[in-house]
């Protein structure tokens, strides 16, 4: 019962964990500022979970493995954005979910304005299809807040050619697929900004962590947490 609650078990019931998600195209630094704010969170000496999409999960991490594989060939949109809530949905109902239960604060590299952005605007799939199994595979489990990484696509390319690692499947891509994706973020952005924040993505990587970090303590000035 409350009445007998501890001290702790009180100030866990007070406040909740924060959901952040970093978005942008392929190149972007993603990966990279995700692992920042995780080095960060933990630095104060709280317990985070640092996941990905598609990922998070060891059947995840296979669906990941098909889907970028170059030598699956051809995937048309719908099979892609398939494979993508799948892993999501597995994703959500066994890691995302569950740590947030547990007050453990997730950071996630990309979430469902990927698949808005790859599958939707860059395969062309309907999307109000897109939404709909975005909130099927999530169960509307949605991040606290988004930040989108923004990027112009020649400074993109040049990144993910200077990776020490073959392309994937999606890094080969056309560049007019890769403009349609740059623009979608920027869009998907712009009908959400109350929770949403995009950030240059040409600054240096420190001076992005710093902005993030920035953004979410004024926000929330109890993070990683928010006060119920």
């Amino acid at each position: 019962m409350a009445g007998n609650a501890t001290p702790a078990l009180q100030a866990d019931a007070a406040r909740r964990a924060l959901f952040i998600v970093f978005e942008g195209i392929d190149g972007s630094g993603t990966t990279t500022q995700s692992a920042l704010l995780v080095a960060h969170i933990r630095a104060m000496g709280v317990d985070v979970v640092h996941t990905r999409e598609p990922g998070g999960t060891a059947l995840g991490e296979r669906i990941r493995d098909v889907y970028l594989d170059p030598e699956v060939g051809d995937l048309d949109g719908m099979t892609e954005m398939l494979l993508c809530a799948a892993s999501r949905h597995h994703h959500v109902q066994t890691h995302i979910l569950p740590s947030l239960d547990c007050h453990k604060p997730v950071i996630c590299a990309r979430y469902t304005a990927s698949s808005v952005a790859y599958q939707g605007y860059g395969r062309g799939l309907c999307l109000e299809d897109v939404t709909v199994l975005n909130q099927m595979a999530t169960m509307n489990c949605r991040a606290d807040l988004t930040f989108f990484l923004d990027l112009p696509l020649a400074a993109a390319n040049k990144r993910v050619q200077e990776r020490p690692i073959n392309a994937d499947r999606m890094d080969s891509e056309a560049d007019d697929f890769k403009t349609r994706v740059v623009d979608a973020y920027r869009h998907v952005a712009a009908l959400e900004p109350e929770c949403s924040i995009v950030v240059d993505g040409t600054e240096p990587e420190e001076r992005i962590a710093e902005k993030v970090r920035s953004e979410l303590v004024t926000r929330w000035p109890a993070f990683p947490f928010r006060e119920q």
